[in-house]
């Protein structure tokens, strides 16, 4: 077989490459030939090698370029000067990215999609997180479901997120972790309440008492209804008349219907009651059985 022969032709496009000149504003894509402190040096196949200064890589001051980025990566750029004085074109990998970084911020506000961030910052009223170099703030009333007392508790935590305000010209973005944090409570909420068996005998703390019934904690964290009807045999006006906030209960689960849990400590009195299935009862006294009937008789004299 004829070995083939390479031609200039085969070199075309390399060769059109390396004579194109840079101008400020251009998107090149390059490969890592140097990492240094303060600098990259990237092989763009071009008439010149690129170069990008630490504070053009990345909008967070204290990254380090050698835990960034290695020798080979491939990375993509914005011409930001096109000969820096020294034969290099000068490089913005902060500029690139936030244009790729803002565009990806907008289609996550428009769908709702969730981000994983690392909270890296305290600020007042406040907590920062950097999402692919973009400064996001989330407000303390937007970490969590419930009120932040302490944001030096969230410094260093990992959440998820979801974009509530993407203002590209103003660099604005800020992120919430409620929403999720909240669908996330109730979906497990929604698994516990699934595993609550009708008829079940559980355990639990009353947390609030309401002029209709008490709200009572179960061990397994849900909380069910305890009816106003259904704490005693005795009618009662009020459940404070009978229950106490903190106070330790044993119910009865007798219903679970859309996402509600259904309680009853009357439900334990009926079942601790022996049952009168024949219209009378009976009863074993010092080992003889005993009917209504023979109570009835006893101590009568018959001829």
């Amino acid at each position: 077989m004829e070995e083939r022969v390479e031609t200039m032709e085969d070199y075309e496009k390399e060769l059109e490459a390396s004579f194109h000149r840079a101008k400020k504003g251009d998107v090149l894509t390059g490969t890592v030939i140097g990492v240094e402190d303060d600098e990259i040096t990237v092989d763009l196949q071009s008439y010149t090698e690129g170069i990008i200064k630490k504070e053009h890589f990345s909008n967070n001051p204290d990254c380090i370029l050698k835990d960034e980025i290695q020798k080979g990566d491939e990375i993509t750029a914005t011409v930001i000067q096109a000969d820096d004085g020294h034969g290099h074109v000068l490089l913005s990998r902060k500029e690139a990215n936030d244009m790729a970084a803002w565009d990806r911020m907008e289609k996550c506000l428009e769908d709702k999609s969730a981000i994983q961030v690392k909270v890296d910052g305290i600020v007042k009223s406040g907590v920062v997180a950097h999402v692919d170099g973009i400064r996001g703030f989330i407000p303390a009333s937007k970490l969590d479901v419930s009120y932040v007392e302490n944001l030096e508790e969230w410094l260093g935590r990992e959440l998820s997120v979801q974009a509530v305000t993407v203002d590209r010209e103003a660099k604005k973005l800020v992120l919430s972790a409620k929403e999720l944090a909240y669908a996330k409570q109730m979906e497990e909420r929604q698994k516990k309440i699934a595993a609550c068996e009708v008829g079940a005998v559980c355990e639990g703390v009353v947390e609030t008492i309401q002029s209709y019934g008490a709200f009572v904690r179960l061990d397994n964290g849900v909380t069910g209804l305890l009816h106003v009807s259904q704490i005693s045999d005795k009618r009662i006006k009020t459940p404070a008349a009978v229950l106490s906030e903190g106070q330790r209960v044993t119910v009865k689960i007798t219903a679970v219907k859309d996402g509600r849990v259904s309680l009853s400590m009357k439900a334990l009195l009926d079942v601790s009651e022996p049952q009168d299935t024949e219209g009378h009862k009976e009863y074993v006294e010092e080992g003889r059985a005993s009917t209504n009937l023979g109570s009835l008789l006893k101590g009568i004299k018959l001829d």
